[in-house]
């Protein structure tokens, strides 16, 4: 069964916004029902839709950013925001592959022709964007190996059996961490460097390493 999160919006206190609030709410309570969805959260918040600086609608990208929920609802795509804050939020949510189902559209939600044209843009200038990353990736690595390097090296235990804890040095992954890459693009860097390595694995080292970081220091040492 998948899981919800409702997301309620008006931009002022006024006593007729209030009480609009309440029917979004109600009316996104009987959409996810008719679904059979779990509501893991409703979100009900005031802001301009204008603005991303709203406390509900981070909280609602960090609930689909750590998969705890499925299906966001709303009662239109106006609830999310209005102007290029609107076309960034459903960008991003579009990007982490969350359906969005309103009560206008009594199901998911229909862009306009011009929402639906600038999300085809947006979506060819990042292809682009990680095609050109590549491209500095591959010529770094050109580089390195005519200086001598040898990327063969650093896959571990190539010749032995049995499966092996992947090497990943943590040095490079913190580095480029700090450079704000994000973990696909720190996997596909270090592969382009000989490690054998994933998008997870890199995570989980990085995760590992901050852990280590931030641990108390007891109070017998």
């Amino acid at each position: 069964m998948k899981t919800c999160i409702i997301y309620c919006r008006v931009s002022t206190n006024k006593q007729t916004q209030q009480t609009s609030l309440k029917r979004q709410e109600n009316e996104l309570i009987q959409l996810a029902e008719r679904n059979q969805w779990n509501i893991k959260e409703r979100i009900v918040e005031e802001g301009s839709g204008y603005s991303l600086e709203r406390e509900g609608l981070i909280e609602v990208l960090e609930l689909f950013n750590s998969g705890e929920a499925d299906v966001l609802c709303i009662q239109d795509e106006t609830r999310l925001g209005r102007g290029n804050a609107k076309i960034a939020i459903l960008h991003q949510l579009f990007n982490m592959n969350i359906p969005i189902y309103t009560v206008r559209d009594e199901g998911v939600l229909a862009l306009s022709e011009n929402d639906s044209m600038l999300m085809d843009i947006l979506s060819m200038v990042e292809e682009q964007q990680r095609k050109l990353h590549n491209l500095k990736i591959k010529r770094g690595m050109n580089n390195a190996i005519a200086n001598g390097y040898q990327p063969e090296y650093n896959f571990a235990d190539r010749h032995s059996g049995g499966r092996k804890k992947k090497e990943a040095p943590i040095e490079e992954i913190v580095r480029l961490r700090k450079r704000e890459l994000p973990f696909y693009d720190i996997a596909t860097t270090l592969r382009g460097l000989g490690y054998d390595i994933s998008k997870a694995t890199v995570h989980r080292r990085y995760k590992a390493y901050i852990d280590e970081q931030t641990e108390p220091i007891s109070k017998w040492e």
